[in-house]
């Protein structure tokens, strides 16, 4: 009785490299042969002596159920008749004299840790989620609104009164998805839920690399959470981390008693950072089992995009290492062009299979075209995390304002590069672990003016070109790192100021969506121009987003001091009225209420290179939006034009001489925040 699902197309592609769809011949799968009920099983072990299934189903006896070779592809298989879902079961190998009990690599379900064995089972969920899917490709489009909140599912909300238990897929979606649209985010991203031993690694020392983590439910309830989070207009995207494997013993590592997973040169095959294994990229059915597993997640739990976790660490054999501890490639390069290969095809595949889908790199080096199509030579993720705008923005911000004038190029340095690549302008969980402190506890000045830095900061990520994200807790200010033990301070909300804060977040994502020129062309040139990046001495910013043709732009004027300016000049390009759509200094947000009543007129005189002028308000440490009165016709090369006049004309000329009729008037927060107020909303 023959029980094999594999054909020779399926041995020659997974030897080939180029298989996708593993999870449906790997693994342990419940079906009938030759008129028998049970469960088929097989594994890729090519340097065992034998491998058998041991198990709940038949007294975890090695001889009971013994697997034989397929050909001579590497691939062991049995047929368990009688065995069903929920058995358990582990692949016991025999190799060069030892015993191995490991979990399946292709398990679709394991034992919560501390235990190690995989479950046969046979997931069934019906799928309600038809438009999101039908309207996906617009959602996700590089046009459209992406604002995305990073959750961790184990710390996102406890139960009290069950010892303080995480919340379980179906019971986290329902309050998971009120929260995200109370604040206007699209998509959540969720740190790595497939299966990992230590809950300390927040799912990034991955064993599972097909199953959903058990500790909060089986992977028809996390098919559950997307469904519901789909069905209430939000995105799901995965954390994936294919970069490396921890070397736990019944896991991938010396998986058939050789070096099979990793590679064998310590060189290549071993991570000194994170103390675990890098895959073999160069190893036909290793790219096999990752292009698999990717596909796996994106096809079978409907998720609309995989973020990659440490790119930069499999693109650099140098990564991390010292002097002699690395091996040059054939060119003696010290790019890994096997990992390099590997991301290519793993792009080309995901575009190929699922064109409305993302694949996001975070990705930490000046690697060129990482969102480019390999066809150009670039890496082909659809796009890239842009960490230079994170730490250099969060080390301005971190400084005294009374400094911030001496590095102001750390504020606007960011538009050299800005459109290299399609970025993510992420404020994750890395920012607020490991000593750094949380953002609020970033920020420097008393209590006041915390939160009146921590607003500036989420309004110029709002308004920087590129799509938005932010890790739970930061959206109601948590004054605490992160801790994967406990929940978010969701009891802070009681305080007017977090309060505040949170409304500040859904709206700045509400108005985001709202306006097009904050999204139209969030990885286009033609969607930015500088009005003024030049104002060092007072520490200002001044650009504008365009949306292209029949689309208003939108000005935006940050000050980055604790100083109330008025009759701050700033050109602009209509004529009319501009509305003040936001002020993260109004008084809901806990700001002091310094503003422009709403909106202001243009003057006839020319400032920053533009025709027309608006006399400012600019409240302390806030930032300022306003929409213009109608549609800009100018063409792209006008409006590079207009902005190499405005920067050449304020770093060739005084920059105090514009600025002659402010009044600059200090913010004193101990004073009740009120400042000047003759601005006020």
């Amino acid at each position: 009785m023959s029980s094999s699902l594999f054909g020779a197309d399926d041995l020659h592609f997974f030897n080939e490299g180029t298989h996708e769809r593993l999870y449906e011949k790997l693994g342990a799968h419940p079906r009938v042969l030759d008129g028998a009920w049970g469960t088929g099983f097989s594994v890729w072990a090519p340097n065992a002596d034998a491998v058998s299934v041991v198990g709940s189903f038949n007294g975890w006896d090695a001889s009971a159920t013994p697997m034989r070779r397929v050909a001579s592809s590497g691939i062991w298989e049995a047929f368990a008749p009688g065995v069903g879902k929920g058995a358990l079961y582990k692949l016991r190998i025999e190799a060069r004299g030892r015993v191995f009990e490991k979990a399946d690599p292709f398990g679709f379900l394991h034992e919560t840790p501390p235990a190690t064995a995989s479950i046969v089972w046979d997931s069934q969920h019906r799928w309600g989620d038809e438009r999101w899917r039908r309207e996906r490709r617009d959602r996700q489009a590089l046009g459209a609104p992406m604002s995305i909140y990073e959750v961790h599912l184990g710390s996102f909300a406890r139960v009290p009164d069950e010892g303080w238990r995480s919340l379980s897929y179906r019971e986290i979606a329902p309050r998971l998805a009120d929260h995200v649209l109370a604040h206007g985010f699209t998509h959540v991203e969720l740190l790595p839920i497939m299966e990992h031993p230590f809950f300390g690694s927040w799912g990034y020392q991955i064993t599972g690399y097909f199953a959903p983590t058990h500790r909060y439910g089986r992977p028809e309830d996390l098919m559950f959470l997307v469904d519901h989070l789909h069905q209430r207009g939000i995105g799901v995207i995965l954390d994936w981390a294919p970069a490396h494997f921890p070397n736990d013993a019944h896991a991938l590592a010396q998986f058939d008693g050789t070096h099979l997973f990793e590679h064998e040169d310590p060189r290549k095959g071993f991570h000194p950072d994170w103390k675990s294994h890098i895959f073999n990229y160069g190893r036909h059915e290793v790219r096999s089992f990752l292009l698999s597993s990717a596909c796996f997640w994106l096809d079978r739990f409907h998720v609309d995009g995989l973020r990659v976790d440490g790119v930069a660490s499999m693109l650099y054999l140098d990564y991390s290492r010292a002097h002699g501890e690395w091996e040059p490639n054939q060119h003696g390069g010290r790019e890994n062009l096997e990992a390099v290969a590997f991301l290519q095809q793993l792009n080309e595949t995901v575009v190929r299979r699922f064109p409305d889908t993302l694949v996001i790199a975070e990705e930490s080096t000046s690697w060129p075209k990482v969102s480019r199509p390999a066809r150009e030579g670039g890496l082909g993720f659809g796009m890239k995390w842009d960490l230079g705008w994170m730490h250099d923005t969060l080390r301005y911000l971190a400084r005294d304002p009374i400094h911030r004038r001496y590095h102001h190029e750390e504020i606007t340095f960011r538009t050299v590069y800005a459109f290299s690549e399609h970025f993510v302008l992420p404020l994750s969980h890395d920012e607020v672990v490991h000593g750094k402190g949380s953002l609020l506890n970033k920020m420097p000045g008393d209590r006041w003016q915390k939160f009146a830095n921590l607003r500036l900061l989420y309004a110029l990520q709002c308004a920087t070109p590129g799509k938005k994200l932010l890790f739970m807790g930061d959206e109601i200010g948590q004054w605490r790192e992160w801790n994967h033990d406990s929940e978010i301070d969701w009891g802070l909300l009681d305080d007017p100021s977090h309060r505040g804060l949170s409304q500040l977040v859904g709206d700045l994502n509400r108005l985001y969506a709202r306006e097009p020129a904050l999204h139209r062309l969030d990885c286009d040139p033609a969607g930015f121009l500088w009005v003024d990046g030049t104002d060092a001495d007072h520490s200002v910013i001044a650009f504008l987003r365009l949306g292209g043709p029949g689309v208003a732009p939108v000005l935006v004027v940050a000050s980055c001091t604790p100083v109330v300016r008025g009759h701050y000049g700033v050109g602009v390009p209509i004529a009319g009225r501009w509305t003040e759509v936001l002020n993260t200094d109004a008084e809901p947000y806990g700001g002091s209420g310094v503003g422009n009543f709403g909106g202001l007129d243009t003057s006839d005189e020319g400032c920053d290179g533009f025709p027309h002028k608006l006399s400012v308000t600019l409240p302390p440490l806030g930032v300022v939006v306003f929409v213009g009165p109608a549609p800009w016709h100018g063409t792209r090369e006008q409006a590079h034009v207009v902005h190499d006049h405005s920067m050449h004309q304020h770093a060739t000329h005084e920059p105090q001489a514009r600025h002659e009729h402010h009044q600059h008037t200090t913010h004193e927060p101990r004073a009740g925040g009120d400042g000047d107020t003759s601005g006020s909303r």
